[in-house]
């Protein structure tokens, strides 16, 4: 299972999610992977801490292959990074993407991404962490994945820009990727104790929206996570935030076999 997680917003958690979902399936025994497509590579220094910024192959390296005619690729499996965890790696980012998003962009190189992913053999989940616009490698990333998730924080200028976030990934879906569905929003930094956040998820529940449970609430421990680049899951499995993230994760395990909404 690939998803993407999406949105426009910068801010929401899109990282933190990513990151944090495929650690709780690396825990529960699977192979996981993130992809790393924002150039300011919050996930790739989540995962692998001060190794982040030693040289190696990166995203960058796999996109600008796909521009050279003069040599054959390198497979993608050779770009992956093994993090501290067991079972979990990451595809990382690197400084040159947003230099090479326009070259991409104008050489038509959205489906190379899914072209490479495909050759990947041996992941259970792949989670693909994209950047704050619906550029180049946004849509690389919707265009490569079978269900997106749409973090969400709880104010209503968030509420508003979401029927616009849908209404993306259903020209994707329409026009680039037949398969994509998106799996849920993922209501983040949820206070349960007041009215706003309250009234605002009952009004996208309202509305027919995939809201998905349980809400993650807000924690300071998740900026001690980062700051140790180590997941809530192996910081602190116990912590009320490690058990929402796999209580997230679980669920979308159940249900990763049915159907999902269609924007």
């Amino acid at each position: 299972m690939r998803r993407a997680v999406f949105n426009q917003k910068g801010g929401v958690g899109k990282s933190t999610i990513a990151c944090n979902l495929a650690a709780v399936a690396a825990w529960r025994g699977k192979r996981a992977l993130v992809v790393d497509l924002d150039a300011q590579a919050n996930s790739s220094h989540y995962l692998l801490g001060p190794a982040a910024d030693d040289p190696g192959l990166t995203l960058a390296d796999f996109f600008a292959d796909t521009l050279s005619l003069s040599r054959d690729p390198r497979p993608l499996e050779e770009h992956v990074r093994a993090t501290p965890y067991p079972g979990l790696g990451v595809l990382p980012a690197g400084p040159e993407m947003g230099e090479l998003q326009s070259k991409l962009e104008a050489r038509y190189k959205m489906f190379k991404l899914r072209e490479a992913l495909d050759t990947l053999e041996g992941y259970d989940e792949i989670y693909l962490d994209t950047p704050p616009a619906l550029g180049f490698f946004t849509r690389s990333a919707l265009i490569a994945a079978d269900r997106c998730l749409i973090p969400f924080d709880c104010d209503d200028f968030s509420r508003r820009a979401l029927y616009g976030l849908l209404d993306s990934v259903r020209e994707i879906r329409d026009d680039l990727n037949e398969h994509l569905q998106v799996e849920g929003i993922v209501v983040n930094q949820y206070q349960a104790r007041a009215r706003l956040p309250q009234r605002i998820v009952r009004a996208l529940a309202d509305d027919g929206l995939p809201v998905l449970a349980p809400y993650l609430p807000p924690s300071i421990k998740i900026r001690e996570s980062h700051e140790l680049a180590r997941p809530l899951v192996f910081l602190e499995p116990g912590h009320r935030l490690s058990q929402a993230f796999v209580a997230l994760h679980d669920s979308l395990d159940a249900t990763a076999g049915g159907p999902a909404h269609k924007p």
